[in-house]
C-alpha cells in the first residue's frame, strides 16, 4: 500500500501520470497526464484507491483523520492556483467530487458537482459573476445531487418518482413551463428551500451549510458508492475484482451554465459503434454535464457533419436544425477548433480512441476527463486495425487491444436496437449461447423439426434437454431451459451449433401435458411468440426484429495477424459436416472432438441402436451393429471430407445406453412396435439399464470393454470412411479417441480391439493409412498416472467438463442450485465450468502433460472441454504447453485471438 494518499494536479503540473491508474484510478491518472501534456484541466487532487480499501477496513472516521492534513494542503493548492477561496462568499471556490476506478465503470458510482455552496456563498457567487440565475441554478443542482448521493434522499417506495424531480415538476407546473432551464431566479430559490425542507422531513437532518463538512460527506459517499448494487453488478458482469476500490478526484468547478457563451459536452475521437475515424459527440449550451446524458434536454451534435446526419435521421429540416440544433462547430467555431485539435492530440498520445468530457466557461475550454472509450466488437476490431495501419500501434499491441469475448458480437445475429426499445422483458436466465432468436414456442423435439419443416421459426422450451432433443435443437432458432448451467447439455450443444440459448431460467414453469410455460404468472401456449437474447440471458415477449451481425474485412485481417504470432492452434468441436464447415470458415485447423453419440438419433440409426441395446447375445448385437456400420461410415465420410488434410479426433461412444431408449410409456410402446417385441421386454430392458449414478456408471471405455463389438464397429466405420476418401485422392487424418480412461489397462484393451479391427478393414479394402489412437483425460486418476497411459496413447485430449466435475465433485447440470451462494461467499470467484480452475484442475493438466511427455516426447496434447473457447483458459493452455485447444465453431475466432494474446504476452 502506498504511504502517499493524495496526489495533486493543476496548472500544467501533476504528481501522478497515466501509468498510475491502479493507484489513481483511470480518471485520476488521466487528469494528471492531461496536465503533463498541456491540456487545459481545472486544478485538483486525487485520493488513491488504497484509501478506499482503508475506508472499508478502518471505517469513515479513521480515514477522515488519516486524510485531513493532505486534503487541507491540496485544497489550499487549488485555491492558490485558481485565485479563489473555498467557503469565502466574496470570492468562492466550488469543487466537484468524482469517482474513478482503475477499470472504467461509467455511471456506476457517484459524483457531486458545485460543492461548497450555502446561503451566504450563493449570494456571493451571484454578485461576483453578476449572474444570479447561474448561481441559484448551481445551488439547486448541488442540493439535489448532495441530497441524493450523500444524504440518501431516494424514493420511499419503488413505485415513487424521485422526490426532487417531483418538487421540480410541481414548481414548473405552477408557471406552465416544461424545461428546467426555463426556471427563473425566484423559482430556483423556491426549489432550494423546498429541497431542504424535503431533506429535513425525510432524513431528520438539516442540509449541511459548512463547506468543509460537505466535502468530507461527499468524499466518503464516493468511497461508499464502490459497494452500491449497480457497481457490484457491473463488476460481476465485467469481471472487475471487488478489492480494486475507487479513487476520488476533487477538482475546481468550471461552469457550463454561465450563459450563452458557456456549454458542456461529451465527445469521442472515433465512432464507438462502427469504429469509423470520425470525431463525434454531443453538447449543450448553458448547461452542466448531467444535462447531456440525463435526457432532460435534446443534446446537439458537435460537428456540422454529425448535426446534418442527425437531422436527416430525425426528419428535421436544415432550416430548423440550424436555428434550433446548431452544431458546436457552427455556434462556437474557435472553441470547436481547439476541441478538435485536443481530441486529436489525446488520441495520438494514448494511441487509442478517447471518450472525453469537456466544459466551456464563458468561451474558455476545459477538459474534465479522457479515457479509452467503450466500443462495440465491430468498432474494437476496426479501430485496432486502423491504428495499426496509421502507425499509431504495432502488431502485438493491435492483438492485445482486442477483447476476445467481444468477437461474439461479430458472429451472431443481433436484435435491432430500435425494436428493443418497445419490447417487454419477461425474465432472465443464463446467457448460455450468444445471439438473438425469435420464434414460436414448441416443447418437443419432433414438433420443432416438423414446425421448422413447415416453414415456422421456433424456440424450443424445455425443463432441460438431452441428446434425444438434438434434432429439435437443430431445427430451432433458439433454446430456453428451466434447468442447467453454462455447460449443461443445452448450452454446450447450442454453442456448438451457433444457436442462441438461455439456460437455467428458474422463473419459468414448463407443463408438457398442457403444452404451456408460465413466466412470472403469465401463461404462454405452444405457438406463442417469444424472443431470446443469448448474449444477456433476457427473454422477451413476442417477436423482436433481428438483423445479421456484420463481419467486415477487418475481422479477417485481425485473424491473419493472430496466426502470425500464435503457437497454440485452434480446432473445433463438431459432429456434423455443417458445423465443421462453419468452424473451418472461422479458421479451425481440425476437429478436436467429434461426438459419435449425436449421430445415433436419426430414424434408421436409433432403430438399429435400440436393436443392439435389446440384443441378448453378442451375435445379435453384431447383427444390429452391422446395420449401423454403413450409416456411421457415411457420417464420417462427410466430416473427414470437409476437414480434408486436417486432423479429425473422433471420440468412441461415451454416454450410458439408457440415453438411447425412451423412458415414457408412449415411447416404449412405439419402440416395442418397431422392434417387434412385447412392451414388457422393453420395460424390463430399460429398467435393467437404470443406474444410481449414470455419470459414473457403464459409459465411455467401460461400454467398449463390456461390448468390444461396439468399438470394433466404430473403428471399421471411421477407417472405412478414411480409406474411401483416400481412394478418391483426398488426405483424411483420422484420430480415434477412447473416452473415460482411468487406468492404462482400459486403454490397452481398447487399443487391441481398435488395432485388430483396423487390420481387418485394411485387409478388406486392400489399402492401409496412418491413424492415431489417443485418449480423453477426464478422470483425475488418468491425469495422475499419465506416464503409464502415454505408453498406449499417441495423444491426450483433456475433457475439462468431466475433469472439473470429478475433481470438484460438482454436478455440472446441478451446480446452479448452489453456485450463487458460493460466489457471494467468495468460496468460488467464477463458475469452474465456464472458466478453468487453474489452481486445481489446471495442475492436473500440467502434471499429465509433463508425465506424458516423459514417456512419449512427441505426445500431442489438446483440450476439448468447453473451456477451449474461454480466453483465460486458452491462455493457461498455452502456458501449460498444450498443442491445441478445441471449442465450439462460433468460439473459434475467440480462441484464436486468445491464443495469439498468450503468445504475445509471453
Amino acid at each position: 500500500m502506498s504511504e502517499k494518499r493524495v496526489y495533486t494536479f493543476g496548472n500544467g503540473k501533476a504528481e501522478g501520470r497515466a501509468d498510475m491508474r491502479n493507484l489513481l484510478g483511470g480518471k485520476g491518472a488521466n487528469l494528471a497526464e492531461m496536465n503533463l501534456v498541456g491540456v487545459p484541466v481545472p486544478p485538483g487532487f486525487t485520493i488513491t484507491t488504497d484509501v478506499c480499501t482503508e475506508y472499508y477496513e478502518k471505517g469513515k472516521d479513521a480515514v477522515v483523520a488519516l486524510l485531513k492534513d493532505d486534503v487541507e494542503r491540496s485544497m489550499k493548492l487549488i485555491e492558490d492556483t485558481i485565485g479563489k477561496k473555498f467557503g469565502d462568499p466574496s470570492n468562492p471556490l466550488l469543487v466537484s467530487v468524482r469517482s474513478g476506478a482503475r477499470a472504467s465503470m461509467p455511471g456506476m458510482m457517484d459524483t457531486i458537482l458545485n460543492l461548497g455552496l450555502n446561503d451566504e456563498v450563493v449570494e456571493g457567487l451571484a454578485k461576483k459573476t453578476d449572474n444570479p440565475h447561474f448561481a441559484w441554478d448551481s445551488y439547486r443542482r448541488f442540493v439535489q445531487m448532495y441530497g441524493d448521493v450523500v444524504l440518501g434522499m431516494k424514493p420511499v417506495n419503488k413505485d415513487d418518482v424521485d422526490p426532487f424531480e417531483a418538487i421540480i415538476e410541481q414548481v414548473k407546473s405552477q408557471r406552465g413551463i416544461k424545461l428546467d432551464y426555463e426556471l427563473n431566479v425566484e423559482e430556483l430559490q423556491q426549489l432550494v428551500k423546498l429541497f431542504k425542507e424535503a431533506i429535513k422531513k425525510q432524513t431528520g437532518s438539516d442540509f449541511p451549510s459548512d463547506p468543509v463538512e460537505q466535502l468530507w460527506g461527499a468524499i466518503c459517499a464516493v468511497f461508499g458508492s464502490w459497494m452500491n448494487k449497480r457497481a457490484i453488478l457491473y463488476r460481476k458482469l465485467n469481471g472487475i475484482p471487488d478489492d480494486w476500490g475507487t479513487a476520488v478526484s476533487v477538482m475546481a468547478m468550471v461552469y457550463g451554465n454561465m450563459g450563452e457563451t458557456s456549454a458542456t459536452g461529451v465527445c469521442f475521437s472515433r465512432d464507438a459503434a462502427t469504429g469509423e475515424n470520425i470525431f463525434n459527440g454531443e453538447w449543450l449550451k448553458n448547461a452542466q454535464g448531467e444535462d447531456v446524458v440525463s435526457g432532460v434536454r435534446t443534446p446537439q451534435q458537435i460537428t456540422l457533419e454529425g448535426s446534418r446526419r442527425w437531422a436527416e435521421l430525425q426528419g428535421v429540416s436544415e432550416e430548423e436544425r440550424k436555428s434550433k440544433y446548431p452544431s458546436l462547430e457552427e455556434e462556437m467555431p474557435e472553441v470547436y477548433k481547439q476541441l478538435n485539435e485536443i481530441q486529436d492530440k489525446l488520441e495520438k498520445h494514448y494511441h487509442d480512441m478517447q471518450d472525453m468530457e469537456f466544459t466551456v466557461q464563458e468561451g474558455k475550454l476545459w477538459f474534465l476527463q479522457t479515457r479509452n472509450g467503450k466500443r462495440t466488437g465491430t468498432a474494437m476490431v476496426k479501430i485496432a486495425m486502423d491504428l495499426l495501419k496509421e502507425g499509431e500501434i504495432d502488431e502485438k499491441t493491435a492483438i492485445e487491444r482486442c477483447e476476445p469475448n467481444k468477437l461474439d458480437e461479430l458472429l451472431h445475429p443481433i436484435f435491432d436496437k430500435e425494436a428493443l426499445k418497445h419490447t417487454h422483458t419477461l425474465t432472465h436466465g443464463l446467457p448460455a449461447s450468444p445471439g438473438a432468436a425469435t420464434g414460436q414456442i414448441v416443447f418437443f423435439a419432433d414438433d420443432a423439426a416438423k414446425w421448422h419443416a413447415d416453414g415456422h421459426k421456433v424456440v424450443m422450451v424445455r425443463i432441460e434437454t438431452s441428446p434425444e432433443d438434438l434434432a429439435g435443437m437443430s431445427a430451432a432458432e433458439g433454446i430456453l431451459t428451466a434447468r442447467g448451467g453454462m455447460t449443461s447439455h443445452a448450452a454446450v450443444v447450442a454453442r456448438g451449433m451457433g444457436k442462441c440459448c438461455v439456460s437455467g431460467a428458474g422463473n419459468i414453469h414448463v407443463d408438457y401435458k398442457k403444452r404451456t410455460v408460465e413466466i412470472h404468472g403469465q401463461v404462454f401456449h405452444e405457438g406463442d411468440y417469444i424472443s431470446l437474447n443469448g448474449s444477456t440471458g433476457q427473454v422477451y415477449e413476442g417477436e423482436v426484429k433481428t438483423r445479421p451481425a456484420e463481419v467486415s474485412g477487418y475481422f479477417a485481417e485481425l485473424m491473419d495477424l493472430c496466426d502470425k504470432y500464435t503457437k497454440l492452434v485452434v480446432r473445433t468441436n463438431a459432429d456434423t459436416p455443417h458445423d465443421a464447415e462453419v468452424a473451418k470458415s472461422f479458421g479451425a485447423v481440425g476437429i478436436g472432438l467429434c461426438r459419435t453419440e449425436h449421430m445415433f438419433f436419426e430414424a434408421e440409426k436409433i432403430k438399429a441402436m435400440r436393436e443392439m441395446i435389446l440384443a441378448d447375445t453378442t451375435e445379435d448385437r453384431e447383427k444390429a451393429l452391422a446395420k449401423l456400420l454403413p450409416l456411421q461410415k457415411k457420417d464420417f465420410v462427410g466430416i473427414l471430407k470437409c476437414m480434408n488434410g486436417l486432423p479429425v479426433n473422433i471420440r468412441l461412444l461415451d454416454p450410458p445406453l439408457h440415453e438411447f431408449v425412451p423412458h415414457d410409456e408412449k415411447g416404449q410402446k412405439i419402440m416395442a412396435e418397431e422392434m417387434g417385441v412385447s412392451i414388457q421386454k422393453i420395460k424390463e430392458r430399460v429398467a435393467s439399464l437404470e443406474e444410481h449414478n449414470p455419470m459414473l456408471g457403464l459409459r465411455g471405455c467401460r461400454l467398449g470393454i463390456k461390448f468390444p463389438e461396439i468399438t470394433k464397429m466404430q473403428t471399421k466405420a471411421i477407417l472405412g470412411a478414411a480409406i474411401e476418401l483416400k481412394k478418391q485422392g483426398l488426405d483424411p487424418k483420422p484420430e480415434i479417441m477412447v473416452p473415460l480412461v482411468g487406468t492404462y489397462k482400459e486403454l490397452k484393451l481398447q487399443k487391441e480391439v481398435i488395432n485388430k479391427a483396423a487390420k481387418e478393414v485394411f485387409a478388406e479394402e486392400g489399402m492401409e493409412l496412418p491413424f492415431k489412437v489417443g485418449t480423453m483425460i477426464e478422470i483425475p486418476r488418468a491425469a495422475l498416472t499419465a506416464d503409464k497411459i502415454a505408453e498406449y496413447a499417441e495423444y491426450f485430449s483433456f475433457g475439462t467438463n468431466d475433469l472439473t466435475q470429478m475433481t470438484f465433485g460438482y454436478s455440472r447440470d446441478d451446480i446452479n442450485s448452489f453456485l450463487p451462494s458460493y460466489l457471494s461467499n467468495k468460496i468460488l470467484d467464477v463458475d469452474p465450468f465456464q472458466v478453468l480452475d487453474q489452481e486445481g484442475v489446471g495442475q492436473l493438466i500440467k502434471s499429465a502433460v509433463e508425465k506424458g511427455h516423459k514417456t512419449r516426447p512427441d505426445l500431442k496434447c489438446g483440450i476439448c472441454g468447453e473451456h477451449g473457447g474461454e480466453p483465460s483458459s486458452v491462455k493457461f493452455c498455452h502456458r501449460a504447453g498444450l498443442d491445441y485447444v478445441s471449442c465450439s465453431p462460433f468460439r473459434v475466432p475467440i480462441a484464436r485471438l486468445a491464443a495469439a494474446q498468450a503468445a504475445v504476452e509471453e
